[in-house]
């Protein structure tokens, strides 16, 4: 069995490494490989040359410097599909790996592998390293025609759930070959919630390991910025990748949501329009 491990990193060469590491502690039962692709997005900080210096076995290709997340990831994965892996395991350059984490993985996509027998994606949950507390993993919609979620986790069962960061994300090869990579249409986030979605809507599981199988900072914090902040930066912000990703949201929302359109596109515009309002009465 092969594993094709995706990456994509830019100027953070020291949590990369950390990474790798742990990617090299693992503890598989059986004869599974593990087969690591990362995209470097053009870092300034000498990260492609130090992953290729300690784990040679890496193969690493350039970005452009405007890849962001998704399209690294994108990147990465269809490098991937040229060997035909058993499974692909996305994860971020910031996650460190506990031992048994792939073990974990694979035990929880074979159980039970579902209606046709097929490997569940498996999400991992990870801890902050500051405070030890869940930062990322699954999560279950609370109605399956708006947008509105919870976490789900448990400390000893495999959970159901709907979508999940793929800080941590195991997808079984069936599931590339019906419904493909990351879409096109995300930049930088969403574009692991959304095939999550996309997954459950094609018939495949998608479940939550039990425990944590690794560690990784929360670093997403409030999603807008305050009113002190001058508008036309703000309105920048909500455009931007890296901030509310005003369109690539909005279809999102469109895509699997709909009936959630109006209140997304209200919300949008009252982050960015009336931060202060919008921290006092936020739901």
């Amino acid at each position: 069995m092969t594993i094709a491990v995706l990456l994509t990193t830019f100027n953070r060469r020291q949590k990369t490494l950390a990474c790798l590491e742990s990617l090299k502690k693992q503890t598989i039962r059986g004869s599974a490989k593990l087969e690591v692709f990362l995209t470097d997005d053009n870092s300034a900080d000498g990260t492609a040359e130090a992953v290729l210096r300690y784990f040679p076995g890496t193969h690493v290709y350039k970005g452009t410097g405007f890849l962001y997340w998704a399209g690294g990831m994108r990147q990465t994965w269809e490098k991937a599909r040229e060997i035909n892996p058993d499974f692909y395991l996305l994860l971020n350059d910031d996650t460190v790996l506990d031992n048994e984490a792939i073990e974990t993985l694979l035990e929880t996509s074979f159980t039970p592998a579902g209606k046709n027998r097929v490997p569940a994606i498996s999400i991992g949950s990870t801890r902050d390293t500051h405070s030890g507390t869940l930062s990322y993993g699954g999560w279950q919609l609370q109605s399956r025609k708006r947008w509105k979620s919870s976490r789900v986790h448990s400390d000893t069962a495999v959970m159901d759930c709907d979508f999940g960061n793929a800080n941590i994300m195991l997808v079984p090869w069936q599931v590339v070959s019906k419904i493909g990579i990351l879409a096109p249409q995300f930049t930088h986030s969403l574009a692991d919630y959304d095939y999550g979605l996309r997954a459950k809507k094609a018939g495949f599981a998608v479940k939550v390991a039990p425990g944590f199988l690794g560690s990784c900072v929360d670093d997403h914090g409030h999603n807008w910025k305050p009113q002190s902040v001058p508008l036309k930066e703000r309105i920048r912000y909500m455009k931007s990748p890296k901030g509310l990703a005003y369109s690539e949201y909005l279809h999102f929302i469109r895509e699997h949501f709909p009936l959630s359109y109006p209140s997304a596109f209200c919300k949008l515009w009252m982050k960015t329009f009336f931060p202060f309002i919008w921290e006092r009465f936020k739901k």
